[in-house]
């Protein structure tokens, strides 16, 4: 028996370094979805090889779902006739701003997905929440007021995590929502904290409908107990610890998000709390024998993440948290001017 009201429009972006943690997400999202009437992926491709398309494809083969759309990514810097700091992440995460012609307007939302992203459940509710008028849904992230003043934000304004987003493409066409997120980058002279996720907190913090834990379980919320977020992230107008456990007792989606105090799944001895979860939709991916990749941070976060597992819990975060609510602001401040 099908959902009503379920056909998705899903949205990736990846080039081939990730394409393989893209693949083992798409796969938990129909494993999870079998009783969606369609879903329909888009992949905005930087670079994916052919042996990882083709993989991606087995996995869409195998639970009868169609092939997705291989659309080639807009290179930001090309697009904006300058060069743009990457932040955190890859520079291919830029393409996922750039929506509106890669879609008819037919298509009235889609749900933007990180490739570090693992479906444990239906999208069904996710996908049919009332927007009520805002152009996206998001997560509430945990950042310092810092931040905010960095992307041009009130201190009390939202700030999202765009790993998961469901997206209003009406209000994003009719708001221009693409030449706003341009005229922010270019004013920042393609130095914006966080990034694309910085551009887009900028342009559409005060157009965000607030998403329920469970729809987006980012790392901090199983690495960290709640008081311990405030301390290391000194959050504004968060969630409560009671919205927190809710989502980890019936998540939807679980994104491992990196940090200074877990290694992912994907890499070898990874400690997140949930990376077992993350490994049993690989060992039943096209990408089960690949290796698990080794621990490549280096400098100031190799050394954070070394001083949380050595040195006393409460000594180590207010470490980090220094770094983290007030140094790594500042640094971006710095480098605007």
């Amino acid at each position: 028996m099908t959902e009503s009201n379920s056909r998705y429009n899903i949205v990736y972006a990846s080039d081939n370094g990730f394409a393989e943690v893209m693949g083992v997400s798409i796969l938990s999202l129909f494993e999870n979805n079998q009783k969606a009437e369609d879903i329909r992926i888009t992949i905005l491709d930087s670079g994916i090889s052919d042996i990882n398309k083709q993989k991606v494809e087995e996995v869409c083969q195998r639970y009868h779902r169609p092939l997705p759309r291989w659309i080639k990514a807009t290179d930001i810097e090309e697009h904006l006739e300058m060069s743009v700091k990457t932040d955190r992440g890859s520079i291919a995460q830029y393409a996922r701003i750039f929506l509106t012609d890669i879609f008819d307007e037919s298509v009235k939302r889609v749900l933007y997905l990180d490739c570090d992203t693992l479906i444990v459940d239906s999208v069904y509710e996710l996908w049919n929440i009332d927007l009520k008028g805002n152009t996206i849904a998001a997560l509430k992230d945990a950042f310092s007021k810092y931040y905010r003043k960095n992307v041009d934000l009130e201190s009390n304004d939202i700030m999202f995590n765009s790993g998961v987003m469901l997206i209003n493409l009406d209000k994003w066409r009719n708001d221009r929502v693409e030449d706003k997120l341009a005229s922010f980058i270019k004013k920042k002279n393609g130095k914006v904290q966080q990034g694309d996720q910085g551009a887009l907190n900028a342009v559409l913090s005060k157009n965000t409908q607030v998403l329920e834990t469970k729809f987006n379980m980012v790392s901090i919320f199983y690495d960290l107990a709640y008081k311990d977020i405030l301390l290391y992230r000194k959050p504004v107008d968060f969630y409560t610890i009671e919205e927190i456990n809710s989502g980890k007792k019936n998540p939807v989606i679980v994104h491992y998000t990196s940090s200074f105090y877990n290694r992912r799944p994907w890499i070898k001895e990874s400690n997140h709390l949930m990376a077992n979860n993350w490994l049993a939709y690989k060992l039943d991916s096209p990408w089960k024998s690949t290796d698990l990749r080794f621990d490549n941070r280096k400098g100031i976060k190799i050394m954070m993440f070394t001083l949380y597992h050595k040195l006393p819990n409460s000594v180590s975060l207010r470490i980090a948290g220094f770094f983290q609510s007030y140094v790594r602001p500042l640094k971006t401040y710095i480098m605007e001017r």
